[in-house]
């Protein structure tokens, strides 16, 4: 069997490791594990790595102090697997720069596609080379260095929050249903779309690029305002 990615799991439950290496070792993912946030660190340090896979709950380093070193070094996909249910502890987690949050117990078929979905979106960005900048209004999207310029003030976006926004860029006016934002982000919609996952990414976005640019349109979707 050919190993197309590594992909490392923090994680202090060896049961859930054991679970999610049996179910992404069929996807051709070569699975490391460690147990506590200071060794995923490590080994984040000192191995090439294409996604982490991380609890926030661990020994000797949470989930989120793990993140924020790793953001400080390196923009690698990272999604959460946590049994923190509640709705700021996801805002936090995808705040810090996770790409997904995903609540234990957790099916592992939804996780195989979640994974695979950002796999998939990793692969096609190193096709991509191309130093692509949008511009709109007074926004300029930088899609290398994702940042967004508005006027003189520069804007931090995460991966997920610059998929988003470069589809309502690209077509202003248009409404995208929350399938369509999902597809654009996460890159796979065969399993149920998470609709808080998409109205926390928004409401983020929101708050960076300002309140009025995004307009939702009830039981429809978003849309970027066409008189920007």
């Amino acid at each position: 069997m050919t190993i197309k990615y590594n992909v490392l799991i923090a994680d202090d439950e060896k049961d859930i490791i054991k679970v999610l290496r049996l179910f992404l070792e069929k996807e051709e993912i070569n699975i490391y594990e460690t147990y506590d946030g200071e060794m995923a660190y490590m080994f984040f340090q000192n191995h090439e790595l294409d996604l982490i896979i991380v609890d926030i709950m661990m020994p000797r380093m949470n989930g989120y102090e793990l993140i924020k070193k790793i953001r400080k070094e390196k923009d690698i996909p990272i999604v959460i697997i946590s049994g923190k249910v509640q709705l700021d502890e996801r805002i936090l987690g995808l705040d810090l720069g996770a790409v997904d949050y995903i609540v234990k117990p957790f099916e592992p078929l939804e996780v195989v596609a979640r994974v695979r979905a950002q796999l998939r979106r990793l692969n096609k960005s190193e096709h991509n080379q191309k130093h692509e900048i949008l511009k709109y209004g007074t926004m300029e999207l930088d899609k290398e260095k994702c940042i967004i310029q508005i006027d003189e003030n520069t804007v931090d976006v995460t991966k997920t929050e610059l998929a988003i926004i470069e589809a309502l860029m690209k077509r202003p006016g248009k409404v995208f249903t929350k399938e369509e934002l999902y597809e654009c982000a996460w890159g796979d919609t065969s399993y149920v779309v998470d609709d808080n996952t998409i109205r926390v990414t928004i409401s983020r976005l929101r708050e960076k690029i300002g309140e009025k640019r995004i307009k939702t349109i009830r039981g429809l979707g978003y849309r970027l305002e066409k008189n920007e």
